[in-house]
């Protein structure tokens, strides 16, 4: 059996060599050693979100821990990759560090200082420069919108990359009018009874509704977490206050239960 050489506390250097030993054929572990980029990608991802609910939810201790799962998935991967010969986590240090660097000229070289506004637009633009240094062959300014993006993120970045060649509403209030003309186009898709009609024009309409979303300046993704958030915590209260009648909430009848949405609309206004 191997010994431990390794003593707390431990440091990114004990990380690696924990996740080698995890994946070193006879002495490692059955489970690791069987995992591969496809299998891991979605804990990859499912740990990026835990952070996420980490931070929306103020929680330090827990933002913690959850970095160290988000950052045992980068150091699981780049294993994988050096056991195949692919790359090591050096290179993904070596890369990131380069493309940081190259990415902030006004801090690492002589261009003077921006503003955060300035930078955002200077940092696509770099990007975009990088993309055609690569001489990839997808020379859209949709490039490079990651297919695996969640589909309300990636609907933001399709439409920001498409303003930045002016295909963009002058007027913000001109979405609106496209809201209801897509509303209508759903009515006619359920008049229809087609339910791949219907699907896609609800999809249309989310899509206009991102569009409004990103140009009032609000991240669509945030604000439907938070009215996920604002739906489960009334919808919480209203079985609370259902507990106390003779019925559970789900018998009671669709007023009934508006009588008690509003009611907790009502005390949270309060």
């Amino acid at each position: 059996m191997p010994t431990n050489t390794l003593a707390a506390p431990y440091d990114f250097d004990d990380l690696l060599e924990i996740m080698k030993r995890l994946r070193t054929p006879e002495t490692g572990c059955a489970w690791d050693l069987e995992q591969s980029f496809e299998t891991i990608a979605p804990y990859t991802l499912e740990e990026a979100y835990e952070v996420a609910d980490a931070i929306n939810r103020g929680d330090m201790k827990d933002l913690s821990d959850e970095l160290g799962d988000l950052l045992l998935q980068v150091v699981f991967h780049a294993q994988i990759a050096a056991d195949e010969g692919h790359f090591s986590i050096k290179d993904v240090t070596q890369a990131i560090s380069e493309k940081m660097v190259r990415r902030h000229p006004h801090v690492f070289g002589d261009e003077e200082q921006r503003t955060a506004e300035a930078q955002t637009g200077a940092w696509e633009e770099i990007k975009a420069a990088e993309r055609a240094s690569k001489a990839e062959t997808d020379a859209s300014a949709l490039a490079g919108v990651a297919l695996a993006l969640p589909a309300l993120m990636r609907s933001e970045k399709l439409q920001k990359r498409a303003a930045r060649t002016g295909f963009d509403w002058t007027d913000p209030k001109d979405i609106f009018n496209k809201l209801e003309e897509e509303m209508d186009e759903v009515k006619e898709a359920i008049d229809e009874d087609d339910a791949e009609h219907i699907e896609e024009e609800v999809g249309d309409l989310l899509f206009v509704a991102v569009n409004l979303a990103r140009r009032l300046k609000v991240d669509p993704e945030i604000a439907l977490r938070k009215s996920n958030d604002k739906f489960e915590r009334r919808f919480r209260a209203m079985e609370q206050l259902a507990d106390g009648k003779e019925a559970g909430f789900a018998t009671l009848s669709l007023d009934e239960q508006e009588a008690l949405w509003q009611a907790v609309k009502a005390e949270e206004k309060a």
